[in-house]
């Protein structure tokens, strides 16, 4: 690291302060949309009580996810010893931050009465994954700032490792609870399943590690440093190998759900006639999602900056698009409360539900998106965060 120097971003050109402009429109449009929806109540939302969560939840477990992964780069560096990631480690633990910032404040401004997150903090029920989930995400903060702390500051640098190898157990515990909400409620039927955990994970990973390539490569293209082919080439076959193991835990979980009879029904309407989520879930999550970024990845086109920015967006978006199937697909399937039983009543036994997105659900979670991007933002131009140079003569003295 003796031959890196780091630099902050001097944020004073016209494309700087039209981003930061441009990303604070969006959270000025978050906040109005909050504002309406804690106004009017979340009747004006496409959520009711079938749906009780709409696209604010698939914004924010995926910002949560996905800050869990993104810390990934930095844990490579400070956890296995990879004098190549070093380089790179401050802006992975600070994008780690921003992520859960947007994700947490999305899902905590979501609430029909935010004012009432008071009760949720001073009143726990330990047998629920909602109350351990509040220690893991303060925690999450904690130590991921002790971390970045003790990259910038030389007096407390010999903890490097130990921070990051704390910070490195705490995100998998993380990732492993909010994988659980899911994995542990067994009323619906496509949650309740251990596999949900160790998926959630890898999708940190995939989903992580994508945004950081795009906020890398545009970090570096539009301050003019050097960036290198072996930093970025490096990454590429990383994300690929990501990509292609959360399309393995989605076969491994639909196939253990095929094989047991009582989840025939609802693994049909997921793979085969449930309409929109079944055509996100083949054409947005498997194909936009996974297959043509692998193709992306794994073959020559993946050496062009501009592919590789393409196959990151495509992971993004077919994030999004998974969450939105898992979240969402799972409510809109009736519930069973009788298991072998036949129950009647005129409150919708039986019925798929039907869910539509109001434009207040929409630029709400795009607004936790622009904070995260935001605090990024204004992280790079007040912290040392991005080294002078990455080209590849530099990277292979690290290495060497």
């Amino acid at each position: 690291m003796a031959s890196i120097t780091f630099r902050e971003v001097e944020g004073s050109s016209l494309k700087y302060w039209l981003l930061f402009g441009g990303l604070g429109l969006f959270v000025l449009f978050g906040a109005l949309a909050w504002n309406t929806m804690h106004h009017h109540g979340h009747v004006i939302t496409g959520m009711d009580n079938q749906i009780v969560w709409g696209l604010p939840h698939v914004f924010a477990v995926f910002l949560i996810v996905a800050a869990s992964g993104a810390l990934n780069v930095a844990s490579i560096a400070s956890v296995f010893n990879k004098p190549m990631y070093k380089p790179l480690a401050p802006l992975s633990a600070i994008l780690a931050l921003a992520l859960m910032l947007g994700g947490l404040l999305v899902l905590v401004l979501d609430l029909g009465r935010s004012d009432r997150l008071v009760v949720a903090m001073t009143h726990f029920n330990f047998k629920s994954m909602f109350t351990w989930n509040v220690f893991l995400y303060s925690g999450f903060f904690a130590l991921v700032g002790i971390y970045l702390w003790t990259m910038l500051d030389r007096s407390v640098k010999a903890y490097t490792k130990a921070a990051g190898t704390a910070a490195f157990i705490w995100r998998l515990a993380l990732t492993t609870g909010t994988g659980s909400l899911f994995g542990f409620l067994i009323a619906r039927e496509l949650y309740g399943s251990a596999v949900m955990a160790p998926m959630f994970i890898i999708m940190s990973f995939a989903y992580g590690l994508a945004i950081y390539l795009m906020v890398l490569a545009a970090a570096y293209a539009w301050t003019g440093r050097p960036l290198g082919d072996i930093v970025i080439q490096r990454l590429r076959y990383l994300l690929a190998v990501f990509v292609a193991a959360v399309l393995y835990f989605v076969v491994v979980h639909h196939m253990t759900s095929m094989y047991f009879t009582k989840f025939h029904a609802v693994e049909a309407f997921i793979l085969l006639n449930g309409g929109i989520f079944t055509t996100l879930f083949w054409i947005g999550q498997i194909l936009i999602g996974g297959v043509i970024p692998l193709v992306i990845l794994l073959t020559g086109m993946g050496k062009s900056r501009t592919w590789l920015m393409i196959a990151c967006a495509l992971v993004i978006l077919g994030g999004l698009v998974q969450m939105y199937v898992t979240i969402i697909g799972a409510q809109a399937w009736p519930l069973d409360l009788f298991p072998g039983m036949v129950q009647s009543s005129s409150f919708f036994d039986g019925e798929v539900h039907s869910y539509a997105p109001s434009a207040p659900e929409l630029f709400l979670g795009l607004g936790g998106i622009a904070i995260a991007l935001l605090a990024t933002t204004f992280g790079v131009k007040v912290l040392r965060l991005l080294p002078e140079s990455l080209d590849d003569a530099t990277v292979a003295k690290l290495e060497h």
